[in-house]
């Protein structure tokens, strides 16, 4: 069976049991590529943003750090505190650029599958020290993917930088017609430009990457229909199981509900095929509710009990097959039967005064409203 199983082709899509499952193993999917645009893309636009503050702040700073005043210098234990004054600095000036990048390294995952930490993704295994199992990964389909894709960000990259180059060629050899600090000042702001423009180059290989990643993801997640059968009886137990707890259910259901068949005030009956009992609450304002009903055998059951305890039985076809047809036990009987109900029980509580040498005339059947039709 496990062969046999082994064997079937995984064409269902996954259940929401296996996504999840597979989730907390850290087994979503991912897009290294789109993490590695963001995250570049992010930083070199971040960059040319903030390159001119940051390039002034810093000049500022390390004059500041080599250039320390007399008294520094005259006393050597509070140079320590001065370099560290300067690196807090430098610190802190920075850190808008690291805000960015951090951002823009959490937005990869959160776009692409949601941020997750798996316990067990991280967890050591011995099998991933398997040499076999590594050289397996790295000539498999996969391993063969991603080397196409290492090859083409090496050649657009390669050319997309050419091409800077060429459009930036004459704004390059400019830079020796000006003094040093407006010559770093052009120079910083080039080479931001040019890593921003290079860092867009990997949009196409994200654009490629990306529903890659998600169809090979959902490929794998696939399930065969015997997982999806084990999956259904682990989830909602056996199929003989649900029916012996349903049967179980219906028998424990039918005892209650003979137990209420003694107290009921009237049996309305097929007079074999059906049979509901009814009780009425002179002192309530409600209408006659339904305390049992069946069919064949527990009908019969029914009219056992009901004879048993002195309960009447009237025989009404049309009456009886439209109750049992438009209740559950517990309900109040249909606003339009009202009247043929009352007319039942008012015969019966009539018996039950009178004294056996009084005559009770039974009264003729009701004509159900048309919407009972089917059960005339």
């Amino acid at each position: 069976m496990a062969e046999e199983q082994q064997g079937q082709e995984r064409t269902e899509e996954p259940t929401a049991k296996r996504l999840n499952e597979a989730r907390k193993k850290g087994q979503v999917a991912r897009s290294r590529e789109l993490n590695t645009l963001l995250v570049m893309l992010a930083s070199a636009v971040a960059l040319w943003l903030l390159s001119g503050t940051a390039m002034s702040g810093l000049t500022d700073i390390m004059s500041t750090a080599l250039s320390p005043e007399g008294d520094v210098l005259k006393t050597p234990e509070l140079i320590p505190a001065h370099l560290s004054h300067a690196l807090i600095s430098a610190l802190i000036l920075i850190t808008p650029f690291l805000l960015i990048t951090v951002v823009a390294a959490l937005a990869g995952p959160a776009v692409m599958g949601g941020l997750l930490f798996s316990p067990e993704a991280v967890a050591f295994k011995l099998e991933k020290l398997d040499p076999i199992k590594g050289l397996g990964r790295v000539f498999s389909t996969k391993g063969l993917i991603e080397l196409v894709k290492a090859l083409l960000k090496f050649f657009l990259v390669l050319g997309v930088a050419v091409l800077v180059y060429k459009a930036m060629e004459r704004e390059v050899m400019a830079l020796i017609t000006f003094d040093v600090m407006e010559g770093i000042a052009r120079s910083g702001s080039i080479i931001m430009l040019a890593l921003v423009l290079l860092s867009a180059t990997l949009v196409l290989i994200a654009a490629i990457d990306v529903p890659f990643q998600l169809w090979s993801h959902n490929k794998q997640m696939k399930m065969t229909k015997q997982e999806i059968k084990d999956e259904g009886k682990e989830t909602d137990g056996r199929p003989e199981v649900k029916a012996r707890v349903r049967q179980l259910q219906q028998e424990a259901s039918q005892r209650r509900m003979l137990q209420d068949v003694p107290d009921a005030d009237v049996v309305i009956t097929n007079p074999t095929h059906y049979s509901v009992a009814l009780k009425y609450d002179s002192d309530g304002s409600g209408a006659p509710r339904v305390v049992a009903k069946g069919q064949d055998l527990i009908a019969l059951k029914i009219r056992s009990i009901a004879i048993e305890h002195d309960v009447a039985i009237y025989e009404e076809p049309p009456l009886a097959r439209a109750l049992h047809g438009t209740t559950e036990i517990g309900d109040e009987i249909p606003g339009p039967l009202f009247l043929a109900v009352a007319r039942v029980l008012a015969y019966v509580f009539h018996l039950k005064k009178a004294s056996p040498t009084d005559y009770i005339p039974r009264p003729e059947a009701a004509e159900l409203p048309s919407e009972f039709a089917a059960y005339r």
